[in-house]
């Protein structure tokens, strides 16, 4: 077999790995075996938001028109500009990601309307998933829309987790940290939320920045996030951080006890069904987890590591790992946490043969400009450092500008897949003893 074929061969390979990770997750996989009977008296009012939303309300429409119930849902859901597809009966509204726009406050202000107009006799159907912070964006009073784009913003290029930017986020609206379900038991409707976990040890509390369960999270932790990045805010979001009636609800919170809540995609799952993929091809499998945190370029390193070692070693195994890295912006290049740990990965393999890798964001965009056509990820290959080199590329410079996006891009081995429709968080695959694939 050719050295070409070969390394076609393992580009095949990671993509699919990829594709079955991201598969696994797809709505109308996962979604239908959760979704609830339609009310017999009363209305189904589903409500939703997520990267995943459009696809979550095609596949509840498909559900219930094969029960021959469509009649008896209604609703609307919010995803990311240029997710939508098309619906019969849920009407599909787009707002800005990862930065909220006008458009999120406007969706989360008419979905709270909306369940507070709820019946005792209706009930309500949450789609969430990654991405529902930004798309449902309601600050309190006294906060406008650009303190809190503002306060994302710099929470980003700081390189804060998701659950650190999610804690400030619930204690500055009015939908997020449980209030969404209070709007449903107000109205006297039961609800249901259908989760598709993005988050590191599948949180309710986190996902979505938790709108309809309790938050153990407090002021006092909102405030201590902002003070761990060096983040002094405007003086009005330092008073409502300050403002006990901005707390959010807590899990214990009796209005709670008949919100509903179902996991119905994570993380793990889809790195089980790429695993079985791996197998296939005669890999022995080695997951690390579905919840690794960390700077992407330190976390690179340490699998680079791992995997010299499994070559040393003589294994033929496949390393898999999901969770949610992160990037601290120092350069003015273009990036994202997935493609900033491959540029990494591939320096500290330093051209070791027989070794691939792929890292990309499932919800297919990593980074970006917030545009539906951002690549979701990079590849990895034994070559990539001896074909940088030969049209002039600095890897160490690149990564030192975050310019991670210029460097795969040019190499061509950027992965781009367009909008997924879920989002299970980034995935990771390297394989050692790669040759034969």
């Amino acid at each position: 077999m050719s050295e070409g074929l070969q390394s076609a061969n393992q580009r095949q390979l990671l993509i699919a790995l990829f594709e079955r990770a991201i598969e696994a997750a797809q709505p109308h996989i996962c979604l239908p075996p959760y979704l609830p009977a339609a009310p017999k008296d009363g209305r189904l009012l589903i409500v939703g938001a997520g990267k995943a939303a459009a696809a979550m309300a095609q596949a509840a429409e498909q559900h219930y028109s094969d029960l021959d119930q469509l009649d008896s849902i209604e609703g609307f859901v919010t995803t990311r500009h240029g997710y939508s597809k098309p619906t019969k009966k849920i009407k599909i509204l787009e707002a800005g990601h990862p930065i909220p726009d006008a458009a999120s406050q406007a969706a989360s202000l008419q979905t709270l309307a909306y369940i507070a107009s709820a019946k005792p006799t209706d009930s309500v159907l949450v789609l969430l998933s990654g991405g529902a912070s930004a798309l449902w964006s309601a600050p309190v009073d006294g906060i406008t829309l650009i303190d809190k784009q503002n306060l994302t913003r710099q929470l980003l290029k700081a390189g804060a987790r998701i659950d650190e930017i999610n804690c400030v986020r619930k204690h500055l609206s009015r939908i997020k940290g449980g209030r969404l379900a209070i709007a449903a038991a107000t109205s006297g409707a039961t609800i249901l939320t259908c989760a598709i976990s993005d988050v590191p040890h599948d949180d309710p509390a986190i996902i979505g920045s938790g709108p309809t369960v309790g938050d153990p999270s407090t002021l006092s932790d909102a405030r201590e996030v902002l003070k761990r990045f060096s983040i002094d805010p405007p003086s009005a979001i330092r008073a409502a951080l300050e403002n006990p009636e901005h707390e959010t609800i807590k899990p214990d919170d009796p209005r709670l006890q008949e919100a509903g809540y179902r996991l119905i995609a994570t993380p793990s799952a889809s790195l089980y069904s790429a695993a079985e993929l791996a197998r296939e091809h005669n890999f022995e499998i080695e997951i690390l987890g579905d919840s690794i945190e960390g700077e992407a370029s330190d976390i690179a390193r340490q699998h680079a590591a791992l995997a010299k070692t499994a070559k040393a070693q003589g294994r033929r195994v496949a390393i898999l790992s999901g969770g949610e890295l992160t990037v601290t912006i120092r350069g003015d290049g273009r990036g994202g946490p997935n493609q900033e740990y491959a540029l990494a990965l591939s320096q500290a393999l330093d051209s070791e043969a027989g070794i691939v890798a792929i890292a990309g964001d499932t919800d297919g965009t990593d980074g970006g400009t917030g545009l539906p056509d951002d690549p979701a990820g990079a590849l990895v290959t034994a070559d990539t450092l001896q074909r940088a080199t030969a049209i002039s590329l600095n890897p160490a410079t690149m990564l030192a500008n975050n310019d991670s996006t210029t460097f795969f891009e040019r190499l061509d081995d950027l992965v781009r897949t367009g909008p997924t429709q879920t989002n299970v968080n980034d995935f990771r695959a390297i394989l050692v003893g790669a040759q034969n694939c």
